[in-house]
Formats: C-alpha cells, structure tokens, sequence
C-alpha cells in the first residue's frame, strides 16, 4: 500500500466531524433565535400561526441567505427537517407558555439572543471558509447568517430592525466571525477557533445589551 493511500483514510473522516459540529452549533442557534422570535411574536400578541411563522423566520431567514449567496442550494434549513421542526417546537412552546415567558426578566431572553448570535457568526464564517472565500467575506457571510433572522423578524412585526437603530449587535457578530477567522487560519482546530469566536461574540453582546451600549449617531 502506497503512503498516500494509508493516509488518505483519515480525512473524510476529519470532514464528517467538522460537518456535524457545524451542523449542531447551527441547529442549536436555529433553537434559540426561534425561542427569541417567538418572544417577540408573543409580545407582539400575535396568534399561534403567527408565533410559529415568526419562530421560524428569525430563526432560519440568516442561514437561508448565507447558503444562497455560497450557492449551497437547496439552503441547509430546507434540506433538513431538525431547523424547521427545532424552530416550530420552541415557536409553539414558547406560545403556550406565554404568560410564564413575559414574566422573565430581560437578562434570559438576553443571554438566549447572544448566544445563538455567537453561534451563527461563527457557523457563517466556517461554512464561507469551507467554500474557499476570502477571510473578510467570510466575517461578512458571519455577521449576515447572525443578524438575518433578526431582521426579517422585526420588518414582518413592523419594527424598524434594530441593527440599524441600536444595540451593539452586528459589531458582535462581526468581532465573533473575525476571531474565528484568526484563528482557524493561524491553525487551531475547528471546534477551539469556533469556541473562541463565539465567546468573543458573547461577551460584547451581553454587556451591550444590559448597558445599554450604542453606537455613535447624529
């Protein structure tokens, strides 16, 4: 046996791992943006088909984007059944439990909200590199698949979307997606520069959200 043979064995297998922790970090985000956009949908005093709708929107739409424009079509969340049944059980758990879910206070539904942003920026900027796009292109794809669902979900619930008013959001998402491009090219493993960029998403998510800071503005 040749020695490219004995060590090409190892690889697909390599790839099948990398596979599946980007597919779980990126059901496990699809999870918790449903459980936001269902908060906001319930706030909104939508009905059931409404929750659901706006679950699914805010939880897939950044995604959908991200596989689109990486021309990785069908889009993964059409795909595979685990993002819509993921976003359509949080939506309906999240309506029925109303009354308990708009009882808790702000930081929950923060630290929710941060943690499925950090996750997505990260899981946009992996999929981008995967498909052998430039470094900046792929932070950009990272903070597009962590802020689409957001916007989709705030323009169907007539908001004006916050990104483009307040919050510290997009920055975080773009500073999650930049670490992990850093460090995935300066060769740490996929599963260290992923954990990496989602803890600096989340640590300048949170702050900015529970102290309220913003961006400079006119």
């Amino acid at each position: 046996m040749s020695r490219r043979d004995r060590t090409a064995g190892p690889v697909p297998s390599r790839r099948w791992s990398s596979a599946r922790l980007l597919l779980a970090a990126d059901v496990s985000a699809t999870l918790l943006f449903a459980i936001e956009g269902a908060q906001v949908a319930v706030t909104a005093h939508l009905d059931l088909f409404g929750t659901l709708a706006i679950a699914l929107v805010a939880s897939t739409t950044g995604g959908i984007v991200r596989d689109l424009v990486l021309g990785d079509t069908p889009p993964a969340a059409l795909r595979h059944p685990n993002y819509v049944i993921t976003a359509v059980l949080a939506g309906a758990v999240v309506f029925f439990v109303d009354q308990w879910w708009l009882n808790l206070p702000q930081t929950p539904i923060v630290v929710l909200d941060a943690a499925g942003l950090a996750m997505f920026a990260v899981v946009g900027a992996a999929k981008a590199l995967d498909h052998g796009l430039i470094p900046i292109v792929a932070v950009l794809l990272g903070v597009v698949t962590g802020v689409g669902g957001g916007v989709a979900r705030d323009l169907l619930t007539d908001q004006v979307p916050a990104i483009l008013t307040h919050d510290i959001y997009a920055v975080a998402a773009a500073l999650g997606a930049a670490v992990f491009v850093v460090a995935a090219r300066a060769g740490l493993t996929r599963i260290w520069a992923m954990s990496l960029g989602a803890v600096a998403c989340f640590a300048l998510r949170v702050p900015a959200a529970l102290l309220d800071w913003n961006l400079p503005r006119l």
